[in-house]
């Protein structure tokens, strides 16, 4: 698989101006790299390696869209072409197949492709996808797995396989990539401008994945590999079944029969891989004592000890958690051509994913609103900042630490089928049907339970917390991991002992496709005409229970509330080590057996918990033409296309009503819409092999599912003060099933150079005018009795149907533009002596606005669209000779605004510091004319540099300062990776 590279800027945190040697490398090579293109004009013959294997380039762009455009005649002629062809394999051949679709496109694309059957140079598919220009990843669980096109966020991205629009197990439309294992995939294709002929098109871009095709391979390949992993965070949780070891197992088998007209192709890949995470949050700051403080504003308790007009944290959370991550993936391809006419290709994908997590965690209040009453402070130590000195050494006396253990276990199964066929009708007339079907189904449990210090004692903690980032020093006298100390209650009166729920989700896409095609003259080459139908429907329920210790609130008093009850020896596992934050061991038990034996559990959902019950179904049916241009301006030819999709959308959602935690009843409502999307791609070929590219189009991306729902609280109330006092109204919020999608409008200008096998220059620019955006907006003029509502209040009648309602809605939208360099260099190609040396970079520098009125009015609103790293870098050196292979590289995204829900479900938004993530990997491929002949070896370490996971909050003091202090602090360490690799 292959990344791009450019400018040689190996960012360090957000300061272009330094660089390391890595970097200086790069810089070194591409300033040669002009020196050497005048003799890469000559070097146009393939340079084998000793990794010398019979498989064909991989697809081109055109055939990865669903294959639609490929004739079976041509097909055919094309594979008994490649039949005795003879290509080289590894990081270099990755590099060219990749540069090869990217040359051939009639799209503005990025591609990637695998080195060899079975084998991805990166750990996922998502890093591969990272590493490109323009792409930026989001690490979950200290793993790639989200990506976002040109700085807009995974909501924006279209995904499909094969080309074909897929389920997901998340709440949103993003495709969580970690469910794909990269062994399976021979690649992708990353459209940043689309075509007509292109479904499931998103705003940003679309990313389709594609599996092998059996009939391009000359003859039968086998392929296997077995990986041993290993995470250098160690076991966080004993008794939790989670290590520090797993593995990667893959085998792929491909053949061909009846004289290379019917193929074969059947892969599985298993990954079992341990998560070690140690976590730490610093809570809410603020200014306890003093002019502008909680006590000043709010009317809050002194807080004793603490010194005026100093910003201290007001609590923290240290957890660790041990996660186990076990997917099993079965992907086969059946593909028949048995004549020039007829082509015809049945592709499966299987996985099911386990997942299981166990937290355990010392958490404390310490700010004046304690339950426990305020903390008392002595010894404080603060040091100079803006705009307020920040406190990061004392003593803290009347701490009621609340130690919170979790159990949360996920299963999820993804099925995608598809049906493909291609007839040749003669006289130019080509057709293609294309049936399809993907699901994807969820199952949660999450449970978890408190315990606290027995007979509601307090304890004295020492700390020492970082200005900036890192992990803390927390001190204290009391025995956390004692059984007899800390024992089951409600140790900051919540009100419950626990919480367990049960989450069922589905997700549902069926699809039909049916295109012609045929040649047309003046400057088109084809036309295609089509016309695709979808149907998809997600459903979600959620059941959410309190638990209570057996014999709470019964009259036996079966146990003293004040003491608390002690977990059964039983339960017991060796204590969590949270030494990492200065705290040691804290109690670890066993959550489920304790939930069964010693807890009752009484049904909860409330607001929030029925609001996640809910159906949205969306059927789009799409029309579309394009014309496939092929004519020339003057003597430069030109190629591309030019098209326009008929987008209608019929969107309906059946949810619940609440009023608070009432159940109120159901709801039903929707909407239907159409779009109009243009789209231009010109190609002007300037010769050796130097290209323009030109893109246009309109494009749109769906609101979130979740916000489409029409689940709501809404309630009627009596006005008491103001113009209206005495009124009866109604006012609510919810989701809004009328939603109208994202549209926005961009031009790309894109210059690329090709030389030798596996080098290229390009240079982009691009811009985007968002036409409608969605934020959360209060409509003022919400007509509730219209819309369904059902006042539950007897004693009161509403004034009027007419209230105030918050709810997702659409609105003006934004710009963005953005810069995008790009490259590659083969060492040969500057030097004979770095023959086998290479390096790639990119690197995207974008900048966007959006409105004023799409900015919630809370501390931190992002003045950018939620989500954009204005910096986005990859580099990447690697050396391929002599069976010998060594790479190293890294990703680079500057920070981004998040939104998150702070304390008391308020909203507001965290800003995501800058990344570095640093990968490396090396391996020997043994001589073809060796008893080892098939058998390689590779080493793999990703995240090299432990790099953690930082955030900063953005919070309101009580006297309208905001302030950016550290919020979040994880670390993963490192994965590393040892294996074997067998192709026969």
């Amino acid at each position: 698989m292959s990344y791009r590279c450019l400018p040689p800027m190996r960012i360090v945190r957000s300061d272009l101006g330094r660089r390391r040697p890595l970097s200086v490398a790069c810089a070194a090579l591409f300033a040669l790299s002009t020196m050497g293109m005048a003799h890469a004009q000559d070097a146009q013959n393939p340079t084998t390696t000793n990794q010398q294997q019979t498989t064909p380039p991989a697809s081109s762009t055109q055939a990865a869209k669903n294959q639609q455009a490929t004739p079976a005649s041509k097909r055919s002629e094309d594979t008994a072409k490649n039949l005795d062809a003879v290509v080289v394999t590894g990081i270099a051949a990755s590099i060219q197949n990749s540069l090869k679709a990217k040359e051939n496109a009639d799209d503005i694309v990025e591609a990637i492709s695998a080195e060899d059957i079975g084998k991805l140079p990166d750990a996922s598919i998502a890093e591969s996808l990272s590493r490109l220009p323009g792409l930026a990843t989001q690490r979950a669980d200290g793993k790639a797995n989200l990506i976002s096109i040109r700085g807009l966020s995974p909501d924006f991205a279209g995904t499909t396989l094969n080309g074909r629009e897929q389920a997901t197990v998340g709440e949103n439309r993003g495709v969580e990539y970690d469910q794909y294992p990269a062994e399976l995939m021979t690649g992708a294709v990353v459209y940043k401008t689309p075509d007509a002929s292109l479904i499931g098109q998103g705003l940003s871009g679309t990313v389709d994945l594609h599996t092998i095709k059996p009939l391009d391979l000359p003859n039968r390949a086998i392929a296997a590999n077995i990986r041993g992993e290993y995470n250098t965070n160690g076991t966080q949780n004993p008794g939790s079944g989670v290590g520090d070891t797993g593995h990667r197992v893959s085998f792929s088998y491909i053949d061909q029969f009846f004289d290379h007209t019917l193929g074969l192709a059947v892969g599985f890949a298993q990954l079992d891989s341990p998560i070690q995470e140690k976590q730490y949050q610093a809570w809410w700051w603020s200014i306890d004592n003093g002019p502008g403080s909680i006590e000043d504003a709010w009317g809050g308790p002194h807080s004793p000890g603490m010194p005026d007009g100093v910003l201290s944290q007001q609590g923290m959370q240290l957890r660790a958690q041990s996660q186990s991550q076990l997917r099993s993936g079965l992907m086969a391809v059946l593909e028949w051509a048995p004549n020039d006419s007829y082509h015809s290709t049945l592709d499966m994908y299987y996985s099911t994913f386990n997942e299981k997590k166990f937290t355990n965690g010392a958490q404390w209040a310490s700010g004046p609103y304690d339950n426990a009453g305020p903390a008392v402070y002595s010894n404080v130590g603060y040091v100079p900042s803006q705009p307020y000195p920040v406190v990061t050494t004392g003593t803290m006396a009347n701490i009621a630490p609340i130690l919170q253990n979790d159990y949360n276990k996920e299963h999820d199964k993804l099925f995608s089928v598809g049906w493909n066929n291609q007839y040749d009708f003669g006289s130019g007339w080509q057709g293609m049907a294309d049936l399809s079907y993907s699901t994807a189904k969820v199952n949660l449990h999450d449970a978890y339970l408190f315990t606290g210090l027995a007979n509601g004692a307090t304890t004295t903690v020492n700390y020492a917390t970082p200005i900036n980032f890192g992990f803390p020093n927390f001190r204290t006298d009391a025995s956390l991991s004692d059984p007899a100390s800390v024992v089951f209650t409600d140790p900051d009166n919540y009100g419950y002992n626990g919480r367990e729920e049960f989450d069922k989700q589905k997700d549902t896409i069926k699809a039909i496709r049916l295109q012609i095609s045929h040649p047309v003259g003046w400057i088109f080459s084809t036309f295609d005409l089509g016309v695709d139908y979808s149907d998809r429907k997600k459903t979600k329920a959620a059941d959410v229970y309190f638990a209570w210790l057996n014999g709470n609130g019964s009259d036996s008093g079966s146990y003293d509330h004040a003491m608390g009850v002690p977990v059964n020896p039983a339960y017991l596992h060796g204590p969590t080590d949270l030494g990492y934050g200065g705290l040691g061991g804290i109690l670890n038990y066993n959550v489920l057996a304790a939930l069964s034996n010693q807890f009752y559990l009484t049904q909860r959902n409330g607001q929030s918990d029925w609001s996640r019950n809910y159906s949205i179904e969306e059927k789009v049916p799409v029309g579309y033409v394009k014309f496939n241009i092929d004519t020339a301006l003057g003597d430069v030819p030109l190629r591309g296309n030019v098209g326009v999709q008929f987008v209608h959308t019929d969107q309906s959602s059946d949810a619940y009503q609440t009023n608070g935690d009432k159940l109120v009843g159901t709801l039903t409502g929707g909407t239907t819409y159409n779009n109009v999307l243009p789209s231009l791609n010109l190609i002007a070929d300037l010769g050796n092999r130097q290209y323009l590219r030109f893109g246009f189009a309109k494009t749109m991306a769906r609101g979130r599912i979740d916000d489409e729902k029409v689940a709501s609280s809404a309630s009627v109330s009596e006005v008491t003060s103001g113009p209206a006092a005495g009124q009866v109204l109604w006012s609510g919020s919810g989701g809004n099933p009328q939603l109208k999608p994202y549209v926005a409008v961009g031009v790309d200008v894109s210059w690329e150079k090709y030389f030798g096998q596996s080098s290229y220059v390009a240079a982009a620019v691009f811009g985007k005018n968002l036409l409608n955006y969605i934020y959360n907006k209060t409509v003022l003029d919400f007509n509730f009795e219209q819309a369904g509502y059902v006042n539950d209040n007897p004693t009161l009648t509403p004034t009027s149907p007419i209230g105030a309602f918050t709810r997702p809605e659409n609105g003006t939208g934004g710009k963005m533009q953005g810069l995008e360099l790009s490259g590659a260099i083969e060492g040969g190609l500057i030097n004979p002596a770095l023959e086998g040396f290479g390096a790639q970079a990119n690197f995207s520098l974008t900048n966007s606005s959006i409105p004023v009125s799409s900015i919630s009015s809370v501390p931190g609103g992002p003045a950018t669209l939620p989500g954009l790293s204005r910096k986005v870098a990859n580099l990447a050196l690697y050396y391929e000779k002599y069976g010998w292979s060594v790479r190293i590289a890294e990703r680079y995204r500057s920070s981004y605004t998040g939104e998150a829900i702070a304390l008391f479900d308020q909203l507001g938004y965290i800003q995501i510091l800058p990344e570095l993530v640093t990968d490396f990997q090396a391996g020997y491929a043994f001589p073809d004319d060796g008893k080892w002949k098939g058998l390689s070896v590779l080493f793999q370490v990703s995240n090299l540099n432990n790099e953690a996971a930082k955030t900063r909050q953005i919070s309101g003091l009580p006297n309208n300062v905001e302030v950016g202090r550290p919020l979040d602090y994880n670390t993963w360490g490192r994965t590393v990776l040892l294996g074997l690799n067998y192709k026969l």
